[in-house]
């Protein structure tokens, strides 16, 4: 995945245009270098599943 549209899907998951973001492990760090750059990085919460996938939701209240 390019770093370009991780980006775009950042910025989807904010203004909520999509409720949650599916990354595979494969993308998991490039995507989580690019959510802690983030000034809301906070935010983001991400749920581990089962063979290292995740799922990102974006929060409204930034967790602690």
């Amino acid at each position: 995945m390019t770093e370009e549209k991780m980006k775009e899907m950042l910025n989807d998951l904010r203004n909520g245009e999509i409720a949650k973001l599916e990354i595979s492990k494969e993308d998991f760090q490039s995507l989580r270098e690019q959510i802690v750059a983030q000034p809301d990085f906070k935010h983001f919460r991400g749920i581990a599943q089962r063979n290292g996938h995740v799922i990102y939701e974006y929060l409204k209240d930034p967790r602690s």
